[in-house]
């Protein structure tokens, strides 16, 4: 059983590698942003691909994200954990030796890759090293801290474009991982699923990578015209063919694994995704509100900072920190948020808050030449968060009450991949239909139109996930599927880029390897 102390030395060092290590992975996904106009020019990318750069670290964290956690119930939590933080380094290194944007790319693949084992890792770590007692707090501490890494990281990632370059923003990985590899190897113990056992879902994780490469190439490349075009009705066919396989892949392997009478289950791989979850309609619901609104938030965290330095001439630190105030106000409001959806329900905080964050993404999209942050940005980047920080916490909440305790860790692992995945989508599809192609981030004329176009259908997804969240969640849904009322989520901070990971209740030991 599990006994380190919160208070003790052995448990500040677990939480600092625990910490640390979740906190390079986060880290990359919004630093990066800042540097895009740098790199692009350096590196003579086009709006392609600078959706590239942000997207194959996207793609590869949310097609492995399910069995990087598989992997360290059944191998050794910190085993993948520490595999995973060396793996991140090794391709930051590449990232910031690229020489060109396919190289950048394919490294920026690669981190996703890690990022992918040592994100549910370090959370799982947690769970099966302090005791049960302290690990709320535990928990509470490792949102918190990571909260304060997330405001930290854009400023540190402007504060590095503009003293050494760009590449440093990748660099910079190195130094802590090695911190945390040498803390995470004297300090943290190894844990295992007893119960973990058949085979891993290869297929279903291939699968998985391969649908969301598709379509995200698809709706990426295809304004190009010509050729790209038909690379991308190809690509797109051969996406949506992937995802349709997926899905038969992983019925079939969930119904073979409950048949009366078999008797080993090894010969029958777990599925990646079980289905049985999306039995629950309020599941499926708040699933689907996560999509559209993390699609929307997605697009705006990826051209907010592009916007700032081509079109308001914003230095990159000055526009690595104009959505710290979105950071601070869920620090402040997602415990107070989470408390009052378990009070009154989480239908009405959801649905105002989604129509406030909308209110906030039509008026961010008129920023504009000669901004300046005290009057054009501060404001609608008040609002925004405002609204925000009243959506994520009852959503999260909301996820994991409407599914069986039994999988609430697959759940929580089903919602953060569906996050990343409508992000992935999103940054691919808006900017161009919004007309950001080609050479568009040296245009600021052309860049603030398209802009704005993108905003107002950011705005439109938020609103769509309002009307979802007033018709489809119950004011009981945090009573969960048996009655009972469960705690809020996200009672420190809650994640802004993709929902927070929740491990399985030690009640049902196996739920994890079901997630294989």
């Amino acid at each position: 059983m599990p006994d380190v102390r919160l208070g003790t030395a052995p448990g500040r060092w677990i939480l600092l590698a625990t910490v640390l290590g979740s906190s390079v992975a986060m880290l990359d996904s919004t630093v990066v942003n800042v540097a895009l106009p740098r790199l692009a020019d350096d590196l003579g990318a086009d709006m392609a691909g600078l959706q590239w750069t942000v997207n194959a670290y996207t793609l590869t964290l949310a097609g492995f994200i399910l069995l990087g956690g598989s992997l360290g119930d059944r191998y050794g939590r910190r085993r993948i954990f520490l595999v995973g933080v060396v793996w991140f380094a090794v391709a930051s290194v590449l990232c910031g030796a690229a020489q060109d944007v396919g190289m950048l790319v394919a490294a920026r693949a690669l981190q996703g890759v890690g990022g992918a084992l040592l994100t549910p890792g370090s959370l799982a770590i947690i769970q099966a090293s302090f005791a049960a007692d302290d690990r709320p707090r535990a928990v509470g501490a490792w949102s918190g801290l990571g909260g304060v890494a997330g405001a930290v990281g854009p400023f540190a990632g402007g504060w590095l474009v503009e003293a050494a370059g760009w590449r440093w923003v990748f660099l910079l990985n190195v130094p802590l991982a090695a911190v945390v590899v040498l803390v995470a190897a004297r300090h943290v113990p190894e844990s295992v699923d007893p119960d973990a056992s058949g085979r891993f879902d290869v297929l279903g994780a291939a699968l998985a990578a391969l649908a969301l490469a598709g379509t995200t190439y698809a709706l990426t490349e295809a304004p190009g015209g010509g050729s790209r075009a038909t690379a991308a009705a190809f690509a797109g066919m051969a996406g949506i063919s992937a995802a349709t396989v997926f899905v038969l892949v992983e019925r079939a392997r969930g119904r073979r694994r409950h048949l009366p009478g078999v008797r080993s289950k090894r010969v029958v791989p777990h599925p990646m995704l079980p289905l049985e979850v999306f039995a629950s309609r309020q599941f499926s619901a708040v699933n689907l509100v996560t999509f559209v609104v993390y699609g929307g938030m997605g697009v705006l965290f990826f051209l907010f900072v592009l916007n700032l330095q081509v079109v308001g001439g914003f230095s990159p630190i000055a526009a690595g920190t104009a959505l710290l105030p979105v950071t601070a106000l869920m620090l402040l409001l997602s415990a107070r948020a989470g408390a009052l959806a378990q009070k009154i329900g989480p239908r009405i905080p959801m649905t105002v808050g989604l129509l406030v964050a909308a209110t906030g993404m039509v008026l961010v999209g008129r920023i504009g030449a000669g901004a300046s942050y005290v009057t054009d940005v501060l404001p609608p980047v008040i609002v925004f968060g405002l609204g925000l920080s009243a959506v994520v916490a009852p959503l999260t909440s909301t996820v994991l009450a409407s599914a069986d305790e039994r999988h609430a860790g697959v759940a929580s692992g089903v919602n953060n991949a569906v996050a990343r995945a409508a992000g992935l989508l999103a940054v691919a599809a808006i900017p161009p239909l919004a007309g950001l192609t080609g050479a568009a981030y040296t245009d600021p004329g052309k860049f603030s139109d398209g802009f704005q176009v993108a905003m107002i259908a950011c705005a439109c997804l938020l609103l769509a996930g309002a009307v979802l969240s007033f018709l489809t969640v119950s004011g009981d849904a945090l009573r969960g599927p048996s009655g009972e009322r469960r705690e809020p989520q996200c009672k420190s901070s809650c994640g802004v880029g993709a929902p927070q990971l929740q491990p399985e209740p030690e009640s049902v030991p196996a739920t994890k390897a079901d997630a294989a």
